[in-house]
């Protein structure tokens, strides 16, 4: 059995049990989750817990989202693989790579530049070619290269950032954790007739979202 092996059954499980046991439907996410290798994107302190069903830390505060919520997010998009998309939030990397494969371009920002830069390692390392990563206010969005076909918040904000809503190709999608510090619920937006339509899907909990419409860092 080679190094990769475990992680790749893990990987089967985690996809199998975590997700499509829970309701992740849509094939391309299913096969995406099954491809990238998580290990690669947290902490070398955890990395035994690499496919467990929760969120792990990645220093300065920050955590890699648990599995089931990047499947929830990501699905919500709806992409079919000539998109352009804007995260904020990279963190550790993980949902950009996952996208990177789901989507044309990923365009993702981190406000922590030292995350920023092991993201930028190990896309090079991984073979990921087309996200771009910026370190700056992410809730200011990527104005010069929008409009975005959907766009996906890692963090958690008091609402969905007017600048985000503005930078929203018509017929595009937006993912936010919406709500206090303590809890959140997922709103999921569609531009349609240049207003956003939202619902409300599932409870969450994210690291806050901070900037200039966001929380202000203390």
């Amino acid at each position: 059995m080679t190094v990769a092996e475990p992680y790749r059954l893990l990987r089967e499980e985690m996809v199998e049990f975590q997700l499509a046991a829970r309701g992740i439907r849509d094939e391309r996410v299913l096969k995406a989750m099954r491809e990238v290798p998580r290990e690669r994107f947290v902490d070398l302190l955890y990395l035994s817990r690499a496919y467990d069903d929760s969120a792990l830390p990645i220093g300065w505060g920050q955590t890699i989202s648990q599995p089931y919520m990047v499947a929830v997010m990501t699905e919500a998009l709806e992409l079919k693989g000539d998109e352009t998309v804007l995260e904020i939030g990279t963190g550790s990397g993980y949902q950009a790579a996952v996208l990177a494969r789901l989507a044309r371009r990923v365009f993702t920002i981190e406000r922590i530049e030292p995350l920023a830069a092991r993201a930028r390692g190990l896309f090079e390392e991984t073979g990921i070619r087309n996200v771009m990563v910026r370190s700056s206010d992410g809730t200011q969005g990527w104005p010069e290269e929008a409009p975005f076909d959907g766009i996906i918040v890692t963090a958690a904000a008091p609402a969905v950032p007017l600048p985000l809503v503005q930078q929203l190709a018509e017929g595009g999608r937006i993912v936010v954790p919406v709500g206090d510090l303590a809890f959140q619920e997922l709103v999921i937006g569609r531009m349609e007739g240049g207003r956003l339509a939202t619902r409300v899907s599932t409870g969450c909990v994210f690291v806050p979202l901070i900037g200039r419409f966001g929380w202000k860092e203390e």
